[in-house]
């Protein structure tokens, strides 16, 4: 996998889309990113006009981070795992309500080479976005051990595209 995902859409269009849509549905989105470090509000930036949609990105690398300033439990943290649905709900959740968006999107998951294990393998990736006054979704995707830059590659479109199906 390159910087096009297996439909052959880039990055970059996938943040045009993106854009074109919350701008025209009048919407203010947020990222809440942990293995992605930033890729997708970087992706959302490069677009001409992403200041009339995008809020703000949180990058919480770290658990404590993730605590800090999304407000993921610690607890729910050490009982799930930084890569589960519920952090990832929680994280989303957190960039919501931390924000001024109306829609937020988070990323938690193993790019590797290191740090997969049989339950959570490298290229298991969750997602979760939460609007206001909607329920929280959550997806996952198990990329596969396609080499770092390619997962967080994959991970980053993946959560374009979640988030821009979430808007409508």
């Amino acid at each position: 996998m390159t910087a096009n995902d297996m439909d052959g859409t880039s990055l970059e269009a996938l943040a045009g889309e993106l854009v074109v849509k919350a701008a025209s549905l009048g919407l203010l989105v947020a990222t809440a990113e942990s293995c992605t470090g930033g890729m997708v509000a970087a992706a959302i930036t490069d677009v001409a006009g992403a200041s009339a949609v995008l809020d703000c990105g949180f990058v919480t690398y770290s658990n404590e981070a993730k605590s800090a300033m999304l407000g993921v439990p610690a607890s729910l943290i050490a009982e799930h795992g930084a890569v589960s649905e519920p952090v990832a709900r929680a994280m989303a959740e957190g960039a919501l309500e931390k924000s001024r968006a109306d829609a937020a999107v988070s990323i938690t998951g193993i790019a590797g080479p290191g740090g997969g294990s049989s339950d959570k393998p490298v290229g298991l990736v969750h997602f979760a976005v939460a609007r206001r006054h909607a329920p929280t979704v959550h997806a996952v995707q198990k990329f596969g051990d396609l080499g770092r830059h390619e997962v967080r590659m994959a991970a980053a479109q993946y959560s374009l595209k979640f988030l821009s199906s979430s808007l409508s």
